[in-house]
């Protein structure tokens, strides 16, 4: 292929490379209705996390006090057991009496205690009981929708792939310093790395060039002249 052809068939290149954005593009673009599934689904899992972490933490709470009662209780019973091995002796029986009075207030302090911690609990799970129901439900859907997606994307890369093999086929004759170079600048310029210039300006960026500028770029020859204001490559339309 000769020079003057080169920078002609790289602006072919380069609508194939738009055209393959514009699908890269298409491929994010996921419908309201999933992303409100995705959305609720988040929520859901949030939710059930911190209710869960929340009613571990109560239930340590429940299981330490339990145990404090358990132990006060067998306090008691242990003590109650001497009383009555002591039963003549008044002295002994009112101290007795003393510690398992205290030991009664202290089991009453304790159940008090449990009391919020017991209905925080039965709150808890109950909750956590609602968001798991509510995330089966979900699911089906969801599942679905994702579904349909994957589907939508393998569709956009299908069809992309026809634009891809002629890309291929076009881009296998040019210069390689050139389409490198052409890379590069479509990478910093939105996606343009080469443009043609009519009435003397670019139409990258609208400038007018100067005089030499514009003989070299319609000469078409490499390296391949650069728009001395944007820095991308110009092409005189044949």
């Amino acid at each position: 292929m000769n020079e003057s052809g080169q920078l002609e068939r790289l602006y072919q290149v380069q609508q194939l490379d738009l055209t393959l954005d514009q699908l890269r593009e298409q491929e994010g673009e996921t419908s309201s209705e999933l992303r409100e599934a995705r959305a609720q689904q988040e929520r859901i899992n949030n939710d059930l996390e911190d209710t869960e972490i929340t009613l571990e933490n109560v239930e340590k709470q429940v299981r330490r006090l339990e145990l404090d009662v358990g132990t006060t209780n067998e306090q008691i019973a242990r003590n109650k057991a001497e009383q009555d091995k002591n039963a003549t002796n008044p002295k002994m029986q009112s101290q007795y009496e003393n510690v398992i009075q205290q030991l009664q207030e202290r089991v009453s302090e304790y159940e008090e205690s449990l009391a919020p911690y017991y209905e925080q609990q039965s709150a808890l799970s109950e909750r956590a009981k609602a968001l798991r129901a509510e995330h089966r439900a979900l699911r089906p859907r969801l599942g679905e929708l994702e579904d349909a997606d994957t589907a939508r994307i393998q569709g956009l890369r299908d069809q992309g792939q026809g634009t891809r093999d002629e890309r291929k086929e076009l881009a296998k004759d040019l210069d390689s310093r050139l389409l490198k170079e052409y890379e590069m600048i479509r990478k910093s310029k939105k996606g343009i790395g080469i443009v043609p210039f009519e009435g003397g300006r670019c139409t990258g960026c609208n400038v007018m060039l100067p005089t030499n500028v514009q003989q070299r770029a319609a000469l078409g020859k490499l390296p391949g002249v650069r728009c001395p204001s944007c820095g991308r490559f110009l092409f005189k339309p044949s």
